[in-house]
């Protein structure tokens, strides 16, 4: 277990400075259009970052979790169509090219309506917060553009869609991380859409479909806290499950406030959960792979956004630091 990021570094200097903060191990995505992408291309990112000692280790696959429909991919999760069918082709040569590039794993959200968010809330010093709270979502939108998709309709599409990539993933030894949908709305509708990646219920009925080594979990603690009653007490339960079952991939290591339908994402030190005692738990199931910071307040000043990251991976160190700690007498 090691920290890891997703920031993408905008200039070698960024580079240097995740190298100076520790940061090791990453996951970066081309800029370019998924149709562009070749071996070449991902070979030149993974070298980019190799000169200066950093491994690049996993990468997203162009279905996002914001404003997921208008994505690069927009077909993958709607019905059937000669659209889809040219993505999924599209992704099964990612998958090829992200083992010769030499890869690890490869990192996708399951959603068609993106990333639900209302208005921000505060913290300290002002600290802006991205927030949810189900009374407050807009419910006069009309039905999702793509259509209606109920529960039903959500698992036959996301059983074609791994029926076609699983398989494919376990030949070219790359792992297929799948991360929650953000929010969770318990088994609700939203837009006449159901969101089936946003209980844990619906996690574990993903990984069991097509059971594979090479399938599994990014796993969002954050967005997994969000799903949860009582997540300060209920989180490290999950974790044991789908880490005992070696289907955690990657870990986005972020905190909130509150829980299911209200929350709100803070500093990792002032959340819910106790981020000790979940890095513990991670070290219990042997969990190898990185943490990650995911979303970060948003705070003051210049390089808002960096200065945030860095109080993240220098709280993740400490976490993993004292994790590792054997207490003598």
């Amino acid at each position: 277990m090691y920290i890891g990021t997703q920031f993408r570094a905008r200039h070698e200097t960024d580079i240097r400075q995740l190298v100076q903060l520790g940061v090791e191990h990453v996951d970066v995505t081309p800029e370019e259009h998924w149709t562009e992408w070749t071996v070449d291309l991902l070979a030149s990112i993974r070298e980019q970052y190799a000169k200066y000692g950093v491994t690049v280790e996993s990468m997203h696959i162009p279905l996002g979790s914001r404003d997921a429909f208008h994505n690069g991919m927009p077909h993958v999760f709607l019905g059937p169509s000669d659209e889809r069918e040219r993505e999924l082709d599209g992704l099964c040569e990612i998958i090829r090219m992200a083992s010769e590039a030499g890869l690890r794993a490869l990192l996708y959200n399951i959603t068609i309506l993106g990333h639900l968010r209302t208005g921000p809330r505060y913290g300290r010093g002002g600290a802006r917060l991205s927030s949810f709270n189900y009374a407050d979502l807009d419910q006069s939108l009309p039905e999702f553009e793509g259509g209606a998709a109920d529960a039903d309709t959500m698992w036959e599409r996301i059983d074609y869609f791994l029926a076609r990539v699983v398989p494919v993933a376990s030949e070219y030894k790359v792992q297929l991380a799948c991360h929650p949908q953000d929010p969770g709305i318990k088994d609700y509708e939203y837009r006449g859409v159901a969101r089936v990646m946003g209980t844990v219920a619906g996690l574990k009925k993903l990984v069991a479909m097509h059971e594979n080594p090479y399938h599994g979990l990014n796993f969002c603690q954050g967005t997994v806290s969000e799903m949860l009653e009582r997540p300060g007490e209920e989180i490290y339960d999950v974790i044991r499950y789908f880490g005992s079952r070696k289907k955690i991939f990657n870990v986005h290591f972020r905190n909130i406030k509150g829980g299911v339908l209200d929350f709100v994402e803070v500093f990792p030190d002032e959340g819910d959960v106790d981020m000790l005692r979940a890095v513990r738990t991670y070290k219990e199931v042997d969990y190898p792979y990185m943490l990650m910071p995911d979303h970060v307040p948003g705070i003051d000043g210049e390089e808002a956004h960096q200065v945030g990251f860095a109080y993240c991976y220098g709280y993740i160190h400490a976490m993993i630091q004292a994790a590792n700690e054997v207490t003598t007498n």
